[in-house]
């Protein structure tokens, strides 16, 4: 194959992963945007009772434990929220990935490869849905969550803003973050393009552990301005984003990691 026509495939494979890579954010943020348009209720007194994230008016009593189909539709609303946050992050990476893959195997099948590396990545954040679920469950038995899925304590803000802010500045937090910003850095620390379906899975499984370890402290802020405050969801997926993608994203990281100190220390002891 000639270099013009692999360009030309080249092009074209960006402009369906990325095609796909969009419709997926598009779908999930409407879903999102649903989900906290139901929750919203016009306003109306939610005094005693808590929405549950269906999109169909569902509310429970406050003191009513969860059933399995609140858990259920929980664990979908972070699932969700997760894939619409960190797709346009990791945009770089999957479109790095299938160029790897076309470039080294022009008659293989990269983008079967690519998708595949895709469900990996995401599969880790439906790990970390998992986990956020069982957070909020915990908290919200607590009576720590307001009807819109924010902290109803100023201590318990507080010490997830100091928290989120004090590993931003950590050792770990630099790692991940290094593994993320450097698409084909990574692919080159981890052997490269794999064209078995394991291999691809595995290899999206340890970015998404990267990008978990870089991200997860932010996510955690939404328990501080609210699960479903849309306006605060877009802050976060624009900060992970920031992080990410331009040059000086460990100053930015640096530079929330202190105003997120200041906020909790705010809360904390000047109520």
């Amino acid at each position: 194959m000639t270099d013009s026509a692999l360009e030309a495939v080249l092009r074209r494979d960006r402009l369906l992963v990325a095609g796909a890579l969009g419709a997926t954010a598009a779908l999930a943020w409407g879903y999102v945007l649903w989900l906290a348009a139901d929750m919203d209720m016009g306003g109306m007194d939610m005094t005693g009772f808590r929405m549950i994230p269906a999109g169909l008016g569902f509310m429970a009593p406050v003191s009513a434990p969860w059933g399995v189909i609140e858990f259920a539709f929980v664990f979908v609303m972070w699932a969700v929220m997760m894939i619409g946050m960190m797709a346009p992050s990791a945009a770089p990476m999957i479109l790095m990935y299938a160029r790897v893959g076309r470039q080294g195997n022009v008659d293989g099948k990269p983008l079967a490869a690519t998708g595949w590396f895709a469900v990996g990545y995401f599969l880790a954040w439906m790990g970390f849905s998992m986990a956020a679920t069982l957070v909020q469950w915990m908290i919200e038995r607590a009576a720590l969550l307001d009807s819109r899925m924010a902290s109803a304590s100023n201590v318990l803000g507080g010490i997830v803003l100091i928290a989120a802010g004090v590993y931003q500045w950590s050792p770990l937090k630099d790692v991940c973050l290094a593994r993320c910003q450097s698409p084909i850095g990574y692919l080159m620390r981890y052997g490269g393009f794999r064209r078995d379906l394991p291999g691809c899975l595995l290899l999206g499984l340890r970015h998404g552990a990267y990008c978990i370890g870089c991200c997860w402290a932010l996510m955690a802020l939404l328990f501080v301005g609210g699960v479903m405050n849309v306006l605060w969801i877009a802050l976060l997926a624009l900060l992970v984003l920031l992080e990410k993608l331009v040059p000086f994203g460990r100053w930015i990281a640096r530079a929330v990691g202190v105003a997120c100190v200041a906020a909790g220390a705010g809360m904390l002891f000047f109520r």
